[in-house]
């Protein structure tokens, strides 16, 4: 497992009102300098947008407790897919996502350096994240949850650490421990 956050450059779109029209929206590139650097953050990532435990649970689940992990010191948080920033935008939108940003991994760049690449072929997905959470303090790799089972091709969607209730657990056990 890898102790820092891959290098990579993330292709994201954002909005630009100066542009006008009906997609007001350019290309934006993201590093992960500018994305981890002197903060603390919380990333989890996921099979795919429109997927069903990813849009029934756990995007959602990290939605609604954002400013219980803003409370707990984090920075910001992060949903990380294989995705291109189309889809990730649209995925949002549907869900109603207003605090948790949304990061397109389209070219597996970061998944792959992570070590969390897997094959989902026999879905249909080709490449993809293997489901985990990380706490990241200044770009370096505080804590991961990673679900159990990692292999190409697995048969079954695990979902059982990865979950928004098990960071913040964590989080809560950093805070009582401080105290």
């Amino acid at each position: 497992m890898v102790s820092n956050v891959p290098e990579v450059t993330f292709k994201t779109r954002v909005r630009d009102v100066s542009i006008g029209g009906d997609n007001p929206f350019r290309w934006q590139d993201v590093t992960s300098d500018e994305i981890f650097k002197g903060k603390r953050v919380v990333v989890f990532a996921l099979p795919g947008a429109f997927t069903p435990t990813c849009s029934s649970t756990h995007l959602p689940g990290y939605e609604k407790e954002y400013d219980n992990l803003k409370n707990l010191g984090i920075d910001e948080v992060y949903c990380l897919s294989v995705n291109d920033a189309f889809s990730m935008f649209q995925w949002g939108r549907q869900l109603g996502v207003e605090n948790v940003k949304l990061l397109p991994d389209g070219n597996c760049d970061f998944t792959r350096g992570m070590g969390m690449l897997v094959k989902k072929e026999n879905l249909g997905f080709g490449e993809r994240s293997w489901r985990y959470s990380m706490l990241v303090n200044d770009g370096k790799i505080e804590k991961i949850f990673s679900e159990p089972g990692k292999c190409d091709n697995h048969e079954e969607d695990p979902f059982t650490c990865s979950d928004v209730s098990t960071m913040l657990h964590y989080l809560q056990g950093e805070v009582r421990q401080a105290s």
